[in-house]
């Protein structure tokens, strides 16, 4: 299984971007789809999640409001809409899933954004 991130690239501030992650292979049970990233120098952290079954969904602070996650159970893909960009979003984003019983957990290859004027 492999998972291919997507939609990355170069933003003027307050533009917008949406990513995608799906994944390839057979892919099962998936309980959490999110999105991290990490900025150079920094430690990647969360940036958005949802839970599969239910939908539930958590934000870090800095993007509440401005990024939106949504996912295609069926299609095992994930999506984060990012309005409003900053220059402190600009990072590599990463996707992952974690899946079945025994919480595997599965990355993407990341995806560079960069929002700059």
């Amino acid at each position: 299984v492999q998972l291919q991130a997507s939609g990355g690239g170069l933003v003027q501030p307050g533009g917008s971007l949406r990513l995608s992650c799906v994944a390839s292979g057979s892919i099962y049970s998936i309980n959490f789809m999110g999105w991290y990233r990490q900025a150079p120098g920094k430690q990647r952290e969360l940036v958005a999640g949802i839970v599969s079954d239910g939908g539930s969904t958590n934000y870090a602070d800095s993007v509440k409001g401005r990024f939106t996650i949504s996912r295609d159970n069926a299609k095992g893909t994930v999506y984060l809409q990012m309005n409003s960009l900053k220059p402190e979003d600009t990072a590599i984003y990463y996707c992952n899933f974690v899946t079945g019983r025994l919480l595997i957990s599965y990355w993407g290859q990341g995806t560079e954004v960069t929002v700059s004027s």
